[in-house]
């Protein structure tokens, strides 16, 4: 099995690391800014020398978790003007990726919501609606895959992989945990996933987690349900701080990179599929470097 390593907390390291302003903590429109795709390129390139030294495969993200309709509508963009705006983070996710051996375009789907706190909800056929025009923009652009991340219901994640299975191309859910392990609506992971599978034939490559930190969810992976099969890939926060906590600071928490490492070591043993690591918020390349010297050496 070929582990993939990913990036680390984006918008964190771009608003905290180099000190640009990202409205409604959106990243897709610096890729249509030549000094946007500079800053984007730099913040890639660590993480490129890492699969490097590694010798590891790498699944390359675009900057597109806010380039769904709510969110893009509110910083001025239009249905045709988000379509060119997903496609051009797909051109620059492909040349970065094109810098490695092995290396996978992966089409990131943000939330409807917030990603913190569930909010309004969705029926799986409003999500497949909402969803739908971005999915179509990253297939056809040509992305390997798409996965939805933070997501704090399973309902929605129903609806993406309807999308993604309309759109013809394959889907990870990533869902979001609170400090008890439970995503933000209140079901366990191993209900969300089954609700999910059930509903939709399994019809998703598998089931992710992130911006939560191990110590959050590593104890509802503690038993040997077949369910775990289903859970490949890790982006932990580096922070233990609850998402109420972390909204309400103003400060970035890096966290200790060398025990978030030996946790996602020990989780790969606990995770006989897992085959993605990588980071959310507060996350870099240092703890990127971190995982794969516990995890891959």
């Amino acid at each position: 099995m070929t582990v993939y390593l990913t990036d680390g907390g984006l918008e964190t390291s771009l608003i905290f690391g180099q000190g640009i302003d990202l409205p409604m903590f959106a990243a897709f429109p610096l890729v249509q800014q030549a000094d946007g795709r500079s800053a984007l390129r730099a913040y890639w390139e660590p993480y490129l020398a890492v699969a490097r030294e590694f010798s590891a495969a790498m699944a390359v993200d675009t900057a597109t978790w806010r380039a769904s309709r709510d969110w893009g509508e509110q910083l001025g963009y239009d249905e045709a003007s988000l379509r060119e705006v997903n496609a051009a983070a797909v051109g620059l996710a492909t040349e970065l990726a094109g810098a490695l051996e092995t290396a996978t375009v992966n089409g990131v789907v943000g939330p409807r919501g917030d990603g913190y706190v569930l909010g309004d909800s969705m029926t799986p056929e409003q999500a497949a609606d909402y969803h739908a025009p971005q999915i179509r923009a990253l297939a056809s652009a040509g992305v390997d895959q798409v996965t939805a991340v933070t997501l704090t219901y399973p309902d929605e994640a129903v609806g993406f992989v309807q999308g993604s299975q309309a759109a013809g191309v394959p889907a990870l859910v990533s869902f979001t945990v609170e400090t008890d392990g439970r995503l933000p609506s209140g079901h366990g992971l191993r209900e969300a996933v089954g609700l999910v599978d059930e509903q939709t034939d399994h019809a998703a490559l598998g089931f992710l987690i992130n911006c939560a930190h191990p110590s959050h969810f590593e104890a509802t992976l503690r038993d040997d349900g077949e369910w775990l099969h289903r859970i490949k890939g890790i982006r932990p926060n580096a922070s233990t701080r609850s998402h109420a906590e972390l909204d309400a600071t103003d400060e970035l928490d890096h966290g200790d990179h060398d025990d978030l490492a030996d946790r996602c070591r020990r989780l790969m043993q606990r995770l006989p599929d897992l085959d993605l690591l990588g980071g959310c918020c507060g996350t870099d390349d240092q703890h990127i470097r971190a995982m794969a010297t516990a995890c891959l050496s």
